[in-house]
């Protein structure tokens, strides 16, 4: 594993998606942006998607993160949402995907775990608890950003373990490990 890396933690979401970004020196981590991609003003699913894309591939090509964490749709009672949110962070992981970074989705507990040591803690709690370990001076109005953030965190701290997640390296990869979901 290298000494140095970046890890581009993303929360998807067809209103807010967040972004946090952190940068792994040996055994510690620094804090380098926290970013959201704000979507209330546009009507079009599609358009939001496309935006998405294009802040994701910004995002890579800036600031050329080794890795990305994304955290995993949970499962709720509106089938739709889940739908738009499934085809958000689709989206973002195509970014990365195209750009041949490697990919590890995290639920919102282990997320939520990892930063705190709690799978039910609030959003507040994950912020504050990222406020704490990374310095930051102050907290964004949405926490989507922080969700962001935290999913690179909790990549962090699952590097080197074997049960983190999905993980893909590329499209062969993400072909291979869902076969059964692919048309032919």
């Amino acid at each position: 594993m290298k000494t140095e890396r970046i890890i581009l933690g993303i929360d998807p979401g067809t209103t807010i998606m967040g972004f946090g970004i952190i940068k792994v020196v040996g055994k510690k981590m620094q804090f380098l942006q926290l970013n959201e991609l704000i979507l209330t003003k546009y009507s079009d699913h599609y358009l939001k998607l496309k935006l998405i894309f294009e802040r994701t591939i910004e995002l890579i090509d800036t600031f050329n993160p080794d890795e990305i964490a994304i955290e995993a749709p949970f499962f709720g009672k509106n089938v739709q949402s889940m739908l738009k949110l499934g085809r958000a962070q689709g989206v973002a992981m195509a970014a990365g995907l195209s750009r041949e970074i490697p990919i590890t989705e995290y639920s919102p507990k282990k997320i939520k775990m990892a930063v705190t040591g709690n799978g039910n803690a609030s959003k507040e709690q994950v912020a504050k608890m990222l406020q704490s370990l990374l310095g930051l001076k102050e907290l964004p109005k949405n926490l989507d950003s922080t969700d962001g953030l935290a999913a690179a965190v909790c990549h962090f701290y699952n590097s080197g373990k074997t049960d983190i997640g999905k993980s893909y390296t590329g499209w062969s990869a993400f072909v291979k490990q869902n076969e059964g979901k692919i048309n032919k």
